[in-house]
């Protein structure tokens, strides 16, 4: 029974330890954030905001690499085979 107590215990604080780190890090996001809401013109607003966060550039687009001679795609065979069953149902016999 003293032994459930302890768990039980050591289990309750570490909830109370982790509710409070979160709050903590909400509290300093909170904080981080630019004071933009307070602007009440759209375009205005819109621009502070992306002044704050401007967005990440994309990266380029991989070019398409001829795969090399002797590798065999191992799903090609599954690919055939599903494509061989769909030509021969049959519709509207």
């Amino acid at each position: 029974m003293h032994h459930m107590k302890i768990v039980w215990i050591r289990t309750s604080m570490t909830t109370l330890l982790l509710t409070c780190a979160l709050g903590l890090f909400a509290r300093a996001a909170l904080a981080a954030e630019p004071g933009c809401r307070a602007i009440e013109s759209t375009s205005a607003r819109l621009a502070c905001y992306d002044s704050a966060f401007p967005p990440k550039a994309k990266k380029p687009a991989e070019a398409i690499i001829d795969s090399p001679a002797g590798y065999k795609d191992p799903f090609a065979d599954e690919e055939a085979r599903t494509a061989a069953k769909l030509k021969n149902i049959c519709r509207g016999c």
